[in-house]
């Protein structure tokens, strides 16, 4: 398996938020993990980037050990609901950022940069600042600069939130056009349970501290503990009285 997480506890005092929880992702998989809020998803996501530590548990990528290694050397890459791009940076320096820092080649950093932003529709905002893009924008230009590094895993945080809902629609099938394009391995975690199951190859639910993670959507599906069935029969009885 290419990541797992094995019997992971976490407690704040005396608040347990993790509770004995595991999963396993496959190499180029996206995995919904879909919660309420305070249900132990983010402490989750923070954990497997190294941002905080585990009381107890395992995590292991590729056969190593991840847990000595701190954040900067994991390839993990987490990704807010705020796109937390660097304001003094223009689009193309924002993605560039990654390659910068290993000191890439200036021919490759442009024709990488270039092809990035050509992916994520951008190429006419390259020299735009920050503040002068739409918040679709500067999330699709945080997803660029995640993305030009290659990283072993994407971590996804709500990542659509404060997105109006149109917004959020294009970004949703802008990321699964990504996620294959480049061959994401990634944990997507959220709220709403129709992103959940656009979003996903598999679906976990998280309720305090557990994880379930069903093997198939349709398994989600008809588990009556998950709300599909009911929001579907709700929706259906505002069809008919229409």
């Amino acid at each position: 398996m290419f990541l797992e997480a094995k019997n992971i506890n976490k407690c704040f005092g005396a608040e347990q938020v993790l509770d004995d929880l595991s999963l396993q992702l496959a190499e180029h998989e996206m995995l919904s993990i879909l919660g309420r809020s305070g249900s132990g998803k983010t402490t989750l996501l923070k954990i497997l980037a190294g941002l905080e530590s585990p009381d107890e548990g395992e995590i292991v990528l590729e056969g190593q050990d991840m847990r000595p290694l701190p954040p900067n050397r994991r390839n993990i890459v987490y990704l807010y609901q705020e796109p937390l791009l660097f304001p003094h940076l223009n689009v193309f320096e924002n993605v560039a950022f990654g390659l910068r820092l290993r000191k890439t080649q200036e021919g490759v950093v442009r024709k990488r940069v270039g092809e990035m932003l050509a992916n994520l529709e951008l190429p006419e905002q390259a020299r735009k600042m920050p503040h002068q893009l739409s918040g679709g924008q500067r999330q699709r230009v945080a997803f660029g600069r995640a993305l030009i590094i290659n990283p072993k895993v994407l971590l996804l945080d709500e990542p659509f939130g404060a997105l109006d809902a149109e917004t959020r629609a294009s970004m949703q099938q802008l990321l699964k056009r990504m996620a294959k394009a480049f061959a994401i391995t990634a944990l997507f975690v959220t709220h709403g349970l129709k992103e959940a199951l656009i979003m996903g190859d598999r679906i976990g639910l998280m309720e305090q501290g557990k994880l379930k993670v069903y093997e198939t959507k349709k398994a989600f599906i008809n588990d009556t503990g998950t709300g599909v069935q009911a929001e579907a029969d709700f929706w259906r009885g505002i069809y008919l009285e229409s």
